[in-house]
């Protein structure tokens, strides 16, 4: 492959100090940079969420893109983000910060060789967090059913 995964993700927000304050407290992230995309041009904030990814978010007035959430495959070309926990015990602390900040439900998902939980940030985009799930069997990969390791 060429490629080593995804960069960034932009998106359009109504309200950037609580939203990168979100993914500052839920996921340890940092800013780059909080300011025009160019002179005169719309708010953009960079969020680090992980070594070389990361978030675009743009704050535009008037724009009202961020308001728009509709179901799961209804939502547009991005339909949400999935983010790699760096490992088992830093996907149980992400959990526990979701649901602390009421953006999440208590349900892991298995997916196979993965662990999935879902989540919504402030502006309502839908985000995944996935981990290597441990318990795989893979003469019996499990697709939707919630994990026992998570109850």
């Amino acid at each position: 492959m060429l490629l080593q995964g995804i960069d960034h993700v932009a998106t359009i927000t109504n309200d950037g100090d609580k939203l990168k304050q979100f993914y500052i407290d839920v996921f340890g992230a940092t800013i780059e940079a909080d300011g025009p995309e160019y002179p005169g041009g719309p708010r953009m904030i960079i969020i680090n969420i992980a070594p070389g990814s990361e978030l675009n978010v743009f704050e535009i007035e008037g724009n009202d893109q961020a308001d728009h959430q509709v179901p799961m495959f209804g939502r547009g070309r991005i339909d949400h983000i999935g983010l790699h926990a760096a490992d088992l015990d830093s996907f149980g602390e992400i959990r526990e910060r979701l649901i602390a900040a009421g953006a999440s439900d208590r349900i892991v998902t298995e997916f196979g060789r993965k662990l999935s939980i879902f989540f919504r940030d402030p502006d309502q985009m839908e985000g995944e967090v996935l981990v290597a799930n441990p318990d795989a069997d893979p003469d019996n990969l499990r697709f939707g059913t919630a994990s026992a390791r998570f109850t």
